[in-house]
């Protein structure tokens, strides 16, 4: 109520001029004080209620609003940095996991180059045994050839025999084919 009173006395106070009520259009205005305040007191009173309104209809407070959706969206994004911890986890251990099994790869070709080396030193060991047993093979071949080429070489003795033999049995059978 004394802020009524105080506003009444206020806008009372206002003295206005002819000259300056001519010039900005005050005179009319200042002529009623009582109206304009009413319809300023009118004014802020509508706006006040359309407020109070609206946060009534929309059932909650702008700051409740703003202090849950903070909240929610803190909550999101300790949920988004889990869910990254996790992944980032996961992703570690097959990262981990593909290390091993290139790890044990390398270590199984490893095992395969020692291998083939091995392996083609023995075959390059066989390969010169063939090598060895064919020019043996062919030194053999040689004597033999030459053995055979030569016709002063007497006849082994075991050849001899075999040959007079012969001679004998057919000459029998000469004898008996007679009659």
């Amino acid at each position: 109520m004394e802020l009524w009173r105080k506003m009444w006395l206020y806008v009372g106070m206002i003295d206005v001029r002819a000259d300056d009520a001519r010039i900005s259009g005050i005179g009319r205005i200042g002529s009623q004080p009582i109206a304009l305040a009413a319809v300023a007191l009118a004014l802020v009173l509508t706006g006040a209620g359309s407020i109070a309104l609206w946060r009534a209809t929309t059932g909650a407070l702008p700051e409740t609003q703003r202090a849950i959706s903070t909240r929610q969206i803190q909550l999101r994004a300790v949920a988004a940095s889990e869910q990254l911890v996790e992944k980032t986890k996961a992703l570690e251990l097959s990262q981990q996991e593909a290390i091993d099994q290139l790890q044990a790869l390398q270590d199984q070709m490893q095992s395969v180059k020692r291998l083939l080396a091995a392996q083609q030193n023995e075959t390059k060991r066989l390969s010169e045994q063939v090598g060895a047993v064919a020019g043996a093979i062919d030194g053999l071949r040689q004597s033999f050839a030459s053995a055979r080429s030569a016709p002063d070489t007497p006849d082994p003795p075991q050849a001899r025999h075999a040959g007079a033999r012969h001679h004998a049995v057919r000459g029998s059978q000469r004898k008996r084919s007679r009659p």
